[in-house]
């Protein structure tokens, strides 16, 4: 077999290049996103201000979630009580540091402020100076032009303080990047923070091994993550965690998209190599082949190619993913020192799935060649194939339905699983036009054909006639097309709906006359303060955060996290407009009492009285009854608690702005009172919306993975489009032979692309809109998305360039040969 299989490589080298460039392109992108998500478990920030510290240990930082990714909580969790005694007791243990932090202002920067102690676990080293005392007594660390005895202000919480440089301090190697640092006397610290979460460095005892201590840590002290080496930039930089989680969930999902994609292309490109075969395959029907041989021969040329594709592909994958990560750090996604993690997983999972892909497809495409009796393999090797089989239509017209069917499901079923349900309507629907493909092209051509009517153009009536008489052909090269238009509306719409109607919400549900910030937070005395000038007539100090609600799907556990405000329920209704109210709002006291927006109280089946377990960002669970519902939660927080509860478990207990209520003609006042005292004042269309700095990240990275999916596409466009051409030489020989001019073929050709291009827009929009009508309603009640028609048009606009320069290009190439030549090439 292994001869007949080099022997039809080597006759087919045209056609199989198709199939070796699709094969490679998809291990490019699979090894790439693979990286991602292997970066998503390995990959990390280095630590800086802990490099002098060999183990350490913080609060449990994440939520442990049975047969699911555990989330990462986005507030530092507290320690449990006495940990630094406990770690002491610890054999190998020299010595134990707690390190907290204020968040400070300086000059406009903020600054993070320790206690002296904590200087250790960099180590920092006094150069000049002495160690701070007193409360006005501060440490720089030199990354500032400061002398020993200036005068400097720092703000905490909105509230100016007047510090004496009383000394300089500097680490061995470079300062940390992230943050400029300053030390205070611990007594201060504590008097400006009480309730700041601290975390433990553990210095060895000489000889000691940081790996084995921690495994003792771990097994004698229980509540605690312990880190070592790299991985104590995890302890150090919260990002670090969720953006782990975060690269695992876009890797997986731009994953899932890819293979999707590629098998769908290979087994068109596969379909168009073995449908210009048809001849060979017949003649060894003939000849006494069996389907089995049939099925092993195309197997083993597939994999022969698929192995040397994926070999070639693996290198430039890895170099992809670096490419994806740098541009991840851009979109706000990724921390920009935030390492990926390269191994050998990635390269053997990506070679075993492009050699999985392209054997199935393989199987699928050899099947009708394969099973055709010897007589109508000859008879249809001369003819265009059948229609598809009765098989096919039934399972293209189930998956058509249920794509259509899931798209209605918010109008059933409210909240996270509705619009998660329409928005996966479209991958059934793609499903089902792959399946449909010749029969959706062909309704579509005899509809242009009628609509035509008796055209007097030769072009216009060849197109239709050759379009009409190979469906399978046309639909080879729309559906790859239809594909890159719909997943396209799907990624960009879909954002731009969610993000429209956040911010609409979040400008309706403010009705505060200003709204007041400060660089690094605002403090409970400055919230005093602020309340206290004339004018004022009340102040919702409101804290943003997150939490996570867990609840029964389909009898399993399923945990979901939410946007989460802590508000004053004695302000809110002068301050907010949460859309409609059922309940009383003002009964928000306390740590148990919750309000939930509509589409979180379906998500978690909970009504006015129930009784629900909220989660808070750092991990702190209370049992909280609903003694509310409202409507606006995408915009402003699906979750409300009382102010003072959400601040004690953030991770340095500040409020981040404050809406106020003015009396009338004051405005200008308080505005400049505010100024004066170093605060930001703005109004309500500045506030933004709950979440949308993740939404707006989220929205960039969407484009990433938009545009890293269209490039694909479009390779396997161009390839699967220049087959289609390409197999058509003699044809086009034929054509000319008789009579025909080369510029009749070449506007044949045009209007040829023009329908492939424009029944692929009409079958991509047409997957796109049920989900993106189901999303639309599922947020905001009405069946509208929002939809950018120049981005739509230009989506549409690349499929169409894509089209005609893998139509066009060919032709003009075929048409330079001699027709008397090329009438006689193998076909």
């Amino acid at each position: 077999m292994w001869p007949l299989v080099r022997a039809d490589i080597r006759c087919h080298r045209a056609s199989l290049a198709g199939v070796f460039v699709t094969l490679m392109v998809s291990t490019i992108l699979v090894t790439g996103l693979t990286v991602l998500i292997e970066s998503g478990l390995r990959g990390g920030i280095d630590p800086e201000r802990y490099t002098g510290a060999d183990v350490v240990v913080t609060g449990s930082q994440s939520l442990d979630v049975p047969q699911d990714m555990d989330p990462i909580y986005a507030e530092r969790a507290p320690l449990p009580p006495a940990v630094a005694k406990s770690l002491l007791e610890l054999p190998g243990v020299a010595d134990v540091i707690e390190d907290r932090t204020a968040p400070l202002s300086w000059d406009g920067t903020i600054v993070e402020a320790h206690d002296w102690r904590s200087a250790a676990m960099t180590p920092y080293r006094l150069t000049s100076g002495h160690e701070p005392g007193a409360p006005d007594e501060v440490v720089v660390d030199g990354s500032r032009a400061v002398e020993l005895g200036e005068a400097i202000s720092l703000t905490y919480g909105g509230i100016p303080t007047t510090y004496t440089v009383v000394g300089i301090a500097r680490t061995d190697g470079p300062l940390p990047s992230r943050a400029e640092h300053v030390f205070v006397s611990e007594a201060h610290l504590t008097a400006l923070n009480p309730d700041s979460k601290p975390v433990v460095g553990v210095v060895a005892t000489p000889g000691s091994n940081p790996q084995v201590l921690r495994e003792s840590i771990d097994r004698n002290i229980s509540g605690v993550d312990t880190f070592v080496g790299r991985a104590r930039g995890d302890a150090e930089f919260l990002d670090a965690g969720s953006a782990r989680s975060q690269l695992s969930v876009i890797g997986s999902s731009l994953a899932g998209t890819a293979l999707l994609i590629a098998m769908f292309v290979v087994a068109s490109t596969l379909a168009l190599s073995i449908a210009g075969r048809r001849r060979d395959f017949a003649l060894l029907r003939a000849v006494g082949a069996t389907p089995r041989q049939i099925h092993t021969m195309v197997g083993r040329e597939v994999v022969a190619i698929g192995v040397l594709a994926a070999m070639i592909g693996v290198v430039p994958g890895y170099l992809t993913a670096g490419l994806l990560g740098s541009l991840f750090v851009r979109a706000g996604a990724l921390p920009d020192d935030f390492a990926l993690a390269y191994g050998p997983l990635p390269a053997l999972f990506a070679v075993s799935t492009a050699l999985v892909t392209a054997r199935t497809a393989a199987y699928v495409a050899a099947r009708r060649p394969a099973r055709l009796a010897p007589t109508d393999a000859l008879r249809e090797a001369s003819t265009t194939p059948a229609r598809i089989g009765p098989r096919r239509y039934g399972i293209g017209a189930v998956f058509g339905i249920a794509g259509l069917a899931v798209a209605l499901l918010p109008i059933f079923v409210s909240g996270e699983q509705g619009i998660a349900g329409a928005a996966g309507s479209a991958i059934m629907l793609m499903v089902a036009v792959g399946l449909l493909g010749p029969a959706l092209v062909g309704g579509a051509v005899a509809l242009l054909s009628r609509s035509v009517g008796s055209a007097h153009s030769f072009a216009v009536v060849l197109a239709l006639i050759n379009s009409g008489s190979n469906t399978r052909r046309l639909a080879s090269a729309i559906t790859p097309l239809a594909l890159a238009v719909a997943i396209g509306s799907v990624q960009l719409f879909v954002n731009s709906t969610v993000a429209t109607e956040a911010e609409r919400q979040a400008v309706d549900g403010v009705t505060a006359d200003l709204i007041v910030s400060a660089p690094a937070g605002v403090s409970p005395m400055a919230v005093e303060q602020v309340a206290a000038l004339n004018g004022v007539r009340s102040v919702n100090p409101v804290t943003r955060s997150q939490a996570y609600l867990t609840y029964l799907e389909a009898g399993d556990p399923v945990t979901t996290m939410y946007s989460l405000q802590g508000v004053d329920p004695a302000a809110v209704v002068s301050t907010m407009d949460l859309g409609r109210v059922d309940g009383d709002l003002g009964r928000l006291a306390g740590t148990d009492t919750v309000a939930l927006s509509t589409a979180a109280a379906s998500a978690v089946g909970a009504d006015l009285g129930s009784h629900i377990e909220v989660r808070l960002g750092d991990g702190f669970s209370i049992p909280a009854t609903v003694v509310a519902l409202y409507e606006h939660g995408l915009g402003l927080g699906e979750i409300t608690i009382d102010g003072g509860v959400v601040r004690n478990h953030t991770t340095f207990g500040l409020v981040d702005s404050l809406l106020l209520a003015v009396d009338e003609g004051h405005s200008t006042g308080v505005t400049a009172a505010l100024s004066v005292g170093g605060f930001a004042v703005t109004d309500a269309r500045d506030l933004g919306a709950a979440g949308g700095q993740e939404r707006s990240a989220q929205s960039w990275t969407s484009l990433i993975a938009l545009a890293v999916l269209m490039g694909y596409l479009a390779v396997a466009v161009v390839n699967t489009l220049v087959m289609a051409t390409s197999e058509r030489s003699r044809e086009f020989a034929l054509m000319r032979l008789v009579g025909a001019t080369s510029k009749q073929i070449r506007a044949m050709m045009r209007i040829e692309a023009t329908i492939v291009t424009a029944v692929a827009a009409v079958i991509g929009t047409a997957i796109a809109l049920p989900a993106l009508m189901g999303v639309a309603y599922g947020i905001s009640g009405q069946p509208w998305p929002t939809i950018s028609p120049v981005a739509y048009g230009g989506i549409v606009a690349l499929t169409a360039v894509l089209g005609f320069a893998a139509t066009v290009g060919p032709t003009l190439v075929m048409l330079r040969s001699d027709p008397a030549d090329s009438i006689g090439t193998r076909d």
